[in-house]
């Protein structure tokens, strides 16, 4: 009615078809899809995987959603090859905004994976979040210049988003290692650590306690004994 519809169809589709692809390979993964949002610029996907899942995996999730964006924009091409410009310019601006490293998007996933690979699953998230909020503070001091609402409703809709995603870390770590003291994980590499802040992804560990050294199972178990 008010002659956008096209310019809708085309972003909505964009987004489903990206969303959908998160959602395969989830699917093919064994995880289970809780909830898929739907925003102007992209969407999240929310999944019920363990917390442990590998980071292979996590990353084949996170990929397959810009590669079937990119399938979805080539097939709106060969439909209408008269609105080239048009459907680029959104499938690059949705893709650009949903790679951006900001927690909890695709690039900001990207970004705490690449961490888990290196440090602890607790630092992992603290420097994805910190990132994250020195990026929003770059995009509203570009604001200040430019004037740009639509930076300002981005940085104030990621800024509530990633907040609230801080206060579920806490959450997350103590579901991480109740399923590591629940569930029986097999890991090539393995590495010595000295409290439970230091548990990684991908990694079994030895903890060191004194002289004293316990396997996982060992450890976790002092710690569910006593709840």
């Amino acid at each position: 009615m008010t002659a956008s519809f096209f310019s809708f169809f085309v972003i909505t589709f964009l987004i489903v078809v990206h969303e959908l692809g998160h959602f395969l390979m989830a699917w093919i993964c064994g995880a289970r899809v809780e909830k898929i949002l739907i925003y102007p610029l992209g969407g999240i996907s929310k999944f019920s995987t363990s917390f442990n899942i590998s980071l292979v995996k996590e990353f084949l999730i996170l990929l397959l959603g810009p590669l079937f964006q990119f399938i979805a924009c080539y097939f709106l091409l060969v439909l209408f090859p008269d609105k080239e410009v048009l459907i680029s310019s959104y499938h690059f601006g949705i893709l650009f905004f949903n790679m951006l490293p900001v927690y909890p998007l695709d690039g900001g996933k990207l970004l705490c994976l690449l961490f888990h690979h290196f440090f602890s699953y607790k630092k992992s998230f603290y420097f994805t979040f910190l990132f994250s909020y020195l990026l929003l503070f770059l995009f509203l001091y570009y604001y200040f210049i430019s004037f740009s609402f639509n930076v300002l409703f981005l940085c104030v809709f990621l800024f509530v988003k990633l907040t609230v995603e801080v206060k579920q870390i806490p959450y997350y770590y103590e579901k991480f290692l109740l399923e590591r003291y629940l569930t029986h994980y097999y890991f090539r590499k393995s590495k010595i650590i000295y409290s439970f802040d230091e548990f990684q992804r991908s990694r079994r560990h030895l903890i060191k306690v004194g002289n004293h050294y316990y396997v996982e199972r060992e450890y976790l178990e002092k710690k569910y004994k006593k709840c």
